[in-house]
């Protein structure tokens, strides 16, 4: 089996972007080798936000295209970015923030992508709460990833302070126990469980209230053929290369 050059994996992404995110009238079709090898890691375990890998492996898109994808899920004890920058992974779904962070500390790491125009990340409060700026006194439960992503944007906005916070070990129990707590959320997960449970909550998308960031950004090591190129647009390098 073959594996990519640098300067060919960006033409690859190009495809794999095309069959899982964005709308194909938008796209010109890239130019892959049968048996193009490309691993793309996820940055949870399989949920609804990444159907469109899954949907792609079983129908068998990618191999009409002429690529070999592996997925691997992600998961609370994986790191991502580690992973990418040692080659364990080709290209991962990561945060914009991120991918910043990384920038600063020298990693060669770029984003080409995203599958959401807003991070569906938000926050789940019980009813009493009527907004983000109604949670001074209440215990809110952050996850190590949202200490260094959405925290910092939500604490500046509101007011708030890191006293209150505990850490969120994605288990909704103490939510459940506890009608002074309100913590971290996707609409498709969180949200709906509590639903089932018969709990009255509410969700407050953080992009309705000004959080930038897109979602779910997809991100590659940077190629060298790509570094004085547009970073919004590093595809049409790798293709013309």
């Amino acid at each position: 089996m073959k594996t990519m050059k640098s300067g060919r994996l960006v033409s690859v992404l190009w495809t794999l972007a095309r069959w899982t995110i964005l709308p194909a009238t938008l796209l010109a079709a890239a130019t892959v080798q049968a048996n193009d090898k490309l691993t793309l890691l996820t940055s949870w375990y399989a949920q609804a936000e990444h159907g469109g890998f899954y949907q792609a492996v079983a129908e068998g898109i990618y191999d009409r295209h002429g690529l070999d994808v592996t997925l691997k899920m992600g998961g609370p004890q994986v790191n991502g970015m580690q992973l990418l920058v040692a080659r364990k992974a080709d290209v991962i779904v990561g945060y914009d923030f991120q991918v910043l962070k990384n920038l600063e500390q020298g990693l060669p790491v770029v984003a080409i992508g995203a599958c959401f125009q807003g991070d569906p990340q938000g926050l789940l409060t019980h009813a009493d709460v009527k907004g983000l700026d109604s949670l001074k006194d209440k215990t809110i439960l952050v996850a190590t990833s949202g200490q260094t992503s959405w925290w910092p944007w939500l604490k500046a906005k509101h007011g708030l302070s890191d006293s209150q916070t505990r850490p969120y070990t994605f288990n909704l129990q103490p939510f459940f126990a506890d009608p002074n707590t309100a913590q971290q959320a996707y609409a498709s997960s969180e949200l709906f469980q509590a639903r089932q449970q018969g709990v009255e909550a509410n969700f407050y998308l953080f992009a309705d209230h000004g959080y930038p960031p897109y979602g779910s950004t997809l991100v590659t090591r940077r190629a060298p053929r790509c570094c004085s190129a547009s970073m919004t647009q590093p595809w049409k390098v790798g293709s013309a290369t």
